[in-house]
């Protein structure tokens, strides 16, 4: 099946909605906290719950299962090392949201997260 440009928009619709559901209206007090350290389980519940809704976009736009599982795992990876990033950068510079340099982080870290979702729609397009 050829992807077309519509489609490719809506995916890239449907993840942006994902995220903003994911960074700002989904996240528990576990989710927020001790961000600074690498194996913490609320970053990998957050990461969790923005592979389930890229699962459900891809799905919505027809992506078969195979490609869906690898871009899943692939994502959770990405997004737990992207936050984890922010998250130390800001630790180690003392870095709080009244503070220019943690809107600077921020700033980068939603970038990535923008960037690892136009990865993922030409993956789509590549291999879905």
């Amino acid at each position: 099946m050829a992807v077309t440009v519509s489609t490719v928009l809506i995916l890239l619709c449907l993840l942006q909605i994902k995220h903003m559901f994911a960074d700002y209206f989904l996240q528990t007090p576990r989710m927020l906290e001790g961000r600074g350290t690498y194996w913490h389980l609320g970053r990998a519940q957050h990461a969790g719950v923005h592979v389930l809704g890229s699962v459900l976009a891809f799905l919505l736009v027809g992506a078969p299962i195979p490609f869906i599982a690898v871009i899943a795992v692939l994502e959770w990876i990405v997004h737990f090392n992207i936050d984890w990033g922010k998250a130390r950068y800001s630790e180690i510079k003392g870095y709080g949201p009244h503070e220019a340099g943690y809107w600077r982080a921020n700033g980068f870290d939603q970038a990535l997260h923008q960037l690892t979702y136009v990865a993922m729609a030409w993956a789509f397009v590549k291999f879905g």
